[in-house]
């Protein structure tokens, strides 16, 4: 460890990984560590008894939970938009190659007291009980306007630009419901809470537009998800890392940033010292260097069948919008299964989470933790969501955000290009990396 990087890396969460991995490719010298003994950080997959570990002091698992190597149970909640910028950046560092994929079978949302399911067809739209029959003529009228804006024809605005017109003023237009607005903007735009109603409309069509592009690629749902759980993300892109020469040490204690004149010069573990001239980490490895914007309670249930009420698949995610549970923020609820090799035959996974608003966050998730039918264990956890306070130009210290309480993982992205710009002065642009034959023939020829 005592040589001189171009950068250090604390935590292997997905956010780091990414970056390490792209820094890698560009001829960086990279160290990357992590406290844990597993990758993944916050964004890692634990087996039982690591599990465990985390949540009940290292208690046993009960052996009617099955074997230990059976279960990869996430620790964050999200899937991954089949169009969106994680599955670009996946594609073009051809770390797809390490990676397998299944589409999650089904998207829902409660309404009224029942769970009804996003349609992904034109006829599960015709059917659908979440509008009545004018109503969806005039949600028609709507999805026909978002989907032939164009900026540069004022033919296609009826009068309306969306680069200024609130969102608000735009449902207004087209008559829709309450039910239907909160649909709209909560099960397909994905918003948290109900403030975008007074923003631009862009925001609200882009994230509309992304939605109906992924559900397009493979139908069913918009969303994607790795076997063996979400942690195999952060791996992925650290066996890149690797083969462009990165240094990984997990189980490694972090003591010190090591500064000089203001600037970073190295990390300590122990009496080693890794010098290096940027250091990249998650916020709990520089609690001093960011602050709590939010907190999210997130509650990991292990369950013996399939939720009620979804048609009995092995996947979905169901959206409970706040205004259907008196709230000020969405309750998520993302349910896997064992065809995802997260957990024992016949067993599913479900993780029940929402953005903290009072003192008792267990009871704010009740209303998603009643859905679930009979829950065989629950592992819940509040954890606090940083953001750092500088941008890390001084310092050369760059802290990547706490993973929020959004169902995907756009924001991740956001994040990592923000910082990649930060750290290199240039704009993240993917490069599509060779293919392994062609690595392997370059290898074979140095």
């Amino acid at each position: 460890m005592d040589e001189q990087y171009d950068v250090v890396v604390m935590g292997t969460g997905l956010t780091e990984c990414i970056l390490s991995g792209l820094l890698s490719i560009e001829g960086k010298k990279v160290l990357h560590m992590d406290r844990n003994d597993y990758y993944g950080g916050e964004s890692a997959s634990l087996n039982l008894t690591q599990l465990f570990k985390k949540f009940r002091d290292g208690e046993a698992p009960a052996a009617t939970l099955g074997k230990d190597r059976d279960y990869n149970v996430d620790l964050i909640p999200k899937f991954m938009m089949a169009n969106g910028e994680l599955v670009k950046i996946l594609t073009h560092t051809d770390v797809t190659r390490y990676l397998e994929f299944k589409q999650i079978a089904g998207s829902y949302v409660y309404r009224d007291g029942l769970i009804a399911k996003v349609p992904s067809t034109e006829m599960e739209a015709v059917r659908s009980p979440l509008m009545g029959l004018f109503e969806k003529r005039r949600a028609k009228k709507f999805f026909e306007y978002v989907q032939n804006y164009k900026a540069d024809d004022p033919s296609t605005h009826q009068g309306m630009d969306i680069n200024i017109t609130p969102m608000d003023n735009i449902y207004k237009h087209f008559g829709l419901e309450a039910g239907t607005i909160d649909f709209i903007g909560h099960a397909l735009a994905l918003h948290l809470e109900d403030s975008y109603l007074n923003r631009p409309a862009k925001e609200t069509f882009d994230r509309i537009t992304l939605y109906m592009s992924s559900m397009a690629r493979w139908g069913k749902s918009p969303y994607l998800y790795p076997l063996y759980g979400l942690g195999e993300l952060p791996q992925g892109f650290a066996r890149l890392s690797a083969i462009y020469g990165g240094t990984y040490m997990l189980d490694k204690k972090v003591d010190e940033i090591v500064y000089e004149n203001g600037k970073v010069v190295g990390v300590r573990s122990g009496d080693e010292i890794a010098k290096c001239s940027q250091v990249i980490c998650d916020p709990s490895y520089a609690p001093e260097k960011v602050h709590t914007t939010d907190r999210v309670i997130r509650a990991i249930c292990l369950l013996k069948g399939p939720i009620p009420n979804t048609d009995n698949v092995d996947s979905f995610q169901l959206i409970i919008p706040q205004n259907q549970v008196k709230r000020k923020n969405d309750i998520y609820i993302a349910g896997v299964s064992a065809s995802h090799n997260v957990c024992e035959k016949n067993h599913y996974l479900a993780i029940v989470s929402t953005v903290v608003e009072t003192a008792n966050p267990q009871e704010e998730i009740q209303p998603g933790l009643a859905l679930l039918g009979p829950i065989v264990d629950k592992f819940v956890q509040v954890v606090d969501i940083s953001e750092p306070i500088k941008d890390g130009k001084d310092d050369q210290v760059f802290i990547s955000k706490s993973y929020d309480a959004t169902s995907h993982f756009e924001t991740v992205c956001d994040d990592v290009k923000d910082l990649y710009k930060r750290i290199t002065g240039n704009d993240l642009v993917l490069k599509q990396r060779q293919t392994q034959e062609e690595e392997q023939k370059e290898m074979a020829d140095h």
